[in-house]
């Protein structure tokens, strides 16, 4: 349900692990065992009594990306770190272009100098041309 979300969060430096996959029950168990805050749009989730007693969910009434976003940081605070890859949200570390080289597309590689590499997936990531569109839009 927050997919997209996730993703935009994890751009920003937030540690979103997202899980579609898993039971209610299932997700309240991974949270808890993991210190994590579960963010929902499930009225019925974020009101179990489970949650009601420990406080480590969030509610979202807001079904616009930018308004959700707004509506974290309110909550938790700026992001905490830099950002984490979109995908699998591992954390991301330089990676020089000569390392860079073959594991992008040639023009890729001709023309970017900064790069950066997922300790997880090994997905590398560069200031693409959708960068400045986001940028604008850092809150």
């Amino acid at each position: 349900m927050l997919g997209s979300l996730a993703r935009r969060l994890r751009w920003l430096g937030y540690d979103a692990e997202y899980r579609n996959d898993l039971s209610d029950g299932e997700m309240i168990a991974l949270a808890r065992r993991e210190g994590r805050v579960l963010i929902t749009r499930d009225r019925g989730l974020a009101n179990r009594r489970a949650w009601r007693e420990d406080g480590h969910r969030l509610y979202l009434a807001e079904t616009d990306l930018e308004a959700q976003v707004r509506a974290i940081m309110a909550a938790l605070g700026p992001p905490p770190g830099p950002s984490r890859c979109i995908v699998c949200n591992g954390e991301l570390d330089p990676l020089a272009p000569a390392e860079a080289a073959p594991l992008v597309p040639p023009y890729v590689a001709q023309t970017q100098t900064e790069f950066v590499r997922c300790r997880r997936c090994r997905r590398v990531y560069w200031p693409g041309t959708h960068l400045a569109g986001l940028e604008a839009w850092r809150p």
